[in-house]
């Protein structure tokens, strides 16, 4: 039996109890109850959310009560003070738990712990620079949905705990599971820990249907040139128009926004496909794998090969990707 507990703290982030769906399919894919549940608290007894739901917990006693123990964050890290007793708490579970979660800003108690230090961590995009701020000790890598070092598992921010507590189910339970599990919730696809939190798409943001029909139709043609006249046709604007609206909406040139969706897609690719570095320039709409390299380096600093070797770190040894095909 896998012993899960959460540690809750008044006007902790409700979203983070959504990952205990994924421990309930996970015991429902299996067939027994694989997965155990219960809630923790410095004192015990209810403990308000965000939201006011109140949930009742037990007090904190041996960190052996679990085996893994789901730290979880509240909204706003920086203006709430943790308790001793919750660090303490948290240091004797980091030492002899199997694992310890920070979801979302339960980084943050992690890291005042004295967990994180000399480790690589993630947390909710909105508050990671505050605690690369706070902890300069830690490698904070804010573009990661979730992260892995050691025992030590930390999230970004809101559904990306999802992909977490997934990836949870599949280092215990295998692969076959945990896709059945994403499946039940209808997860789209269960994102790895390497892929980023930010979409392209969302981070374009435009204020019209029209720019945004282009934005929908550049994504689906990204093979294409996708020069600023077939754009223009799209929007039914002349060029000179298109680009002057486009830019107001967006923020960007419609070079640079396309530039942008085919880096997010070969991002995409590299981290969850076999195919070639060839295939993915191809497949992108980059003019050769060095065109694709040079925008690498502009976007991520790093170059593909990096971003392939980081995605395969998480995945799963069964996978078949071989050297040749990461090339």
């Amino acid at each position: 039996m896998h012993r899960i507990g959460y540690l809750l703290t008044d006007g902790f982030q409700v979203l983070s109890l959504a990952t205990q769906s994924v421990f309930e399919f996970a015991n429902l894919a299996v067939g027994k109850p694989v997965y155990s549940i219960e809630h923790f608290s410095p004192s015990g007894g209810l403990v308000r959310s965000s939201l006011g739901l109140t949930m009742q917990t037990r007090p904190l006693q041996a960190p052996r009560l679990a085996d893994t123990w789901m730290v979880v964050g509240v909204n706003n890290p920086l203006e709430s003070e943790t308790a001793a007793t919750v660090l303490d708490f948290v240091r004797k579970a980091g030492s002899q738990a199997r694992r310890t979660v920070g979801i979302c800003t339960g980084g943050f108690i992690l890291a005042e712990a004295g967990l994180l230090a000399g480790r690589r961590a993630t947390t909710h995009w909105a508050y990671a620079q505050a605690l690369q701020s706070r902890h300069p000790d830690i490698s904070v890598e804010e573009d990661r949905i979730y992260i892995v070092d050691g025992p030590f598992w930390t999230s970004a921010g809101m559904t990306a705990g999802l992909d977490l507590a997934v990836g949870l189910v599949e280092k215990d339970l295998g692969p076959e599971v945990a896709r059945s599990v994403a499946h039940k919730l209808v997860m789209h696809q269960h994102r790895s820990g390497g892929q980023s939190q930010h979409s392209e798409m969302l981070d374009l943001a435009p204020k019209s249907d029209r720019i945004q029909s282009v934005l929908n139709y550049a994504r689906q043609h990204l093979k294409q040139p996708l020069g600023v006249e077939e754009l223009a046709d799209i929007a039914h604007l002349s060029p000179r128009q298109f680009t002057r609206v486009f830019t107001a909406e967006t923020g960007q040139s419609p070079a640079k926004a396309i530039e942008g969706l085919r880096l997010e897609a070969a991002r995409l690719m590299i981290e969850q496909s076999r195919h070639s570095l060839d295939v993915v320039a191809r497949e992108t709409g980059f003019r050769d794998r060095r065109h694709m390299r040079e925008v690498f380096m502009r976007g991520f600093g790093v170059p593909p090969q990096a971003v392939r070797r980081d995605a395969r770190r998480v995945m799963p040894a069964h996978s078949g990707l071989t050297d040749g095909q990461a090339s």
